[in-house]
């Protein structure tokens, strides 16, 4: 997911999508856990797309 994509959601879809992505982050890591996760690099996008958001939202407030 692109940050402008991200930019032009609300706060709200932000922190809902925001408990999505750390969810998936979550089962990612459970899966890696218990060796059925093979494709590691998807946690890595998981992680980077939580930062985009969590970026995203806080340029919202500021700009409030």
């Amino acid at each position: 997911m692109k940050y402008t994509e991200i930019n032009e959601k609300s706060i709200q879809e932000l922190q809902e999508l925001l408990k999505e992505k750390e969810t998936s982050l979550f089962e990612l890591n459970l899966k890696l856990r218990t060796m059925q996760q093979t494709n590691t690099s998807e946690l890595k996008a998981t992680r980077k797309d939580i930062a985009r958001i969590k970026t995203a939202m806080n340029a919202k407030r500021r700009a409030e």
